[in-house]
């Protein structure tokens, strides 16, 4: 009898966890497919990377523009253009650009490229808290890489219940490393050059050009 019971209490278990995961999986899905409409979107986001047991904390603002796999991302002072085939990262400071591959590929960075889909796969789905943040229900999703010698440790990822927007995305490595970027305005299908996404070599005259591809 006792070994019934912990048996049908393992069951129980297992079916939860996949209605959770399957629940959670639908709402990833309700953001990506939701996302996928827009002809662009824009978001203006803060951005903390914060290590303690390095005493690491750093703050900042950025934007980024996507168009489907196209984006261009300003950060830190530097600018990272994606035209759907080459990255070419424009450092001002250094007065270089380096072109390169995408790294969309590399499952230990989340890219604006892969920002909606990333969860597709490699991942374990989970539903987590719910926050209200100023009036606005922000449900997040746990993701946990199923790969064990990745070195994500999980992704939560906060979506506005209402908007079906992402809100809030926290990485946490193994490291110990914590990287929290926090939407402040989310814009989609704005006015946008048809030139955007097309890097002009004209305008960096003088700039030493790292071609890496």
């Amino acid at each position: 009898m006792k070994h019934i019971i912990i048996v049908l209490a393992f069951l129980i278990g297992s079916i939860g966890f996949s209605q959770d995961s399957k629940k959670a999986e639908a709402l990833l899905n309700e953001v990506y497919n939701k996302a996928s409409a827009y002809q662009n979107i824009a978001v203006d986001f803060k951005y903390v990377l914060e290590n303690t047991s390095e005493n690491i904390k750093q703050e900042t603002r950025g934007d980024v523009v996507m168009q489907g796999d196209k984006y261009v991302l300003n950060i830190l002072g530097v600018t990272q253009l994606f035209d759907g085939k080459k990255l070419h990262t424009i450092n001002p400071e250094d007065e270089e650009v380096t072109i390169s591959a995408d790294n969309s590929d590399d499952e230990n960075s989340i890219t604006p490229s892969k920002m909606m889909s990333f969860y597709k796969e490699g991942y374990t789905y989970a539903m987590d808290i719910i926050q209200d943040v100023k009036g606005r229900k922000i449900q997040f999703v746990k993701l946990k890489p199923i790969d064990t010698n990745s070195e994500i440790k999980e992704v939560l990822l906060g979506i506005d219940a209402k908007t079906k927007h992402i809100y809030r995305l926290i990485q946490i490595g193994k490291n110990g490393t914590k990287t929290i970027l926090t939407v402040n305005s989310f814009k989609t299908n704005e006015p946008i050059s048809k030139t955007l996404f097309t890097f002009d070599k004209s305008k960096y005259k003088g700039y030493y050009i790292n071609n890496l591809d």
